[in-house]
C-alpha cells in the first residue's frame, strides 16, 4: 500500500513540476509581457545612469546621418 502512495505522490510532484515549467515557458514566450519587462528595465537603467543611453543615442544618430548622406550622394 505504501508503494502505491509513493507512486501517486511522485506522479503528483511530477505534474506540479511540469505545470510550473509550462507556466515559465508561457511567460517567456509572451511577447507583450516580455516587451513590458524590457521597457521597465530600460527606464530603470536610464534613471540610474543616463550617460550610456545618451552615448548610444548619439552613435545611432551619427549612423543615421551617415546613411542619409550616403543615400543623397548616390543620387
Amino acid at each position: 500500500m505504501s508503494d502505491s502512495n509513493d507512486i501517486q505522490a511522485h506522479i503528483d510532484r511530477t505534474r506540479a513540476e511540469l505545470a510550473a515549467t509550462l507556466n515559465e515557458l508561457e511567460d517567456k514566450l509572451n511577447v507583450p509581457k516580455q516587451l513590458g519587462i524590457a521597457g521597465h528595465r530600460a527606464k530603470s537603467s536610464i534613471s540610474r545612469d543616463p550617460v550610456p543611453w545618451a552615448a548610444g543615442a548619439g552613435v545611432a544618430a551619427l549612423a543615421l546621418v551617415g546613411v542619409v548622406v550616403a543615400a543623397v550622394k548616390r543620387r
